[in-house]
């Protein structure tokens, strides 16, 4: 089972690890074939990418901040990310057929 963190945020890597959470492969952009079920990835993906991971049998874990709208489109420090309530959040996405 390997941990994947999707970003390709400096900050957002700088948190995690300050945060001591475990990754094993940190990647700028996912390829889902890569994805196995009991995989974890983290990071802040698109709803249609996370039905994706979640339909492969993996955990996806999202990087939930309140972002201020000043903030948006800075790269965010470590710091700044902690100011904001940056938090891991578990969630179980499922496409809809209809």
């Amino acid at each position: 089972m390997t941990t994947y963190f999707v970003s390709r945020h400096p900050g957002a890597l700088v948190w995690a690890a300050e945060e001591g959470i475990r990754v094993d492969r940190r990647i700028d952009h996912l390829d889902l074939g890569v994805v196995a079920p009991g995989d974890t990835v983290i990071g802040s993906l698109p709803v249609n990418l996370a039905a994706d991971v979640c339909a492969r049998g993996a955990r996806y874990l999202h990087l939930s901040l309140r972002l201020p709208p000043a903030l948006r489109g800075v790269e965010l420090t470590s710091a700044q990310m902690r100011d904001c309530g940056a938090r891991l959040e578990e969630y179980s996405v499922r496409r809809v057929d209809g």
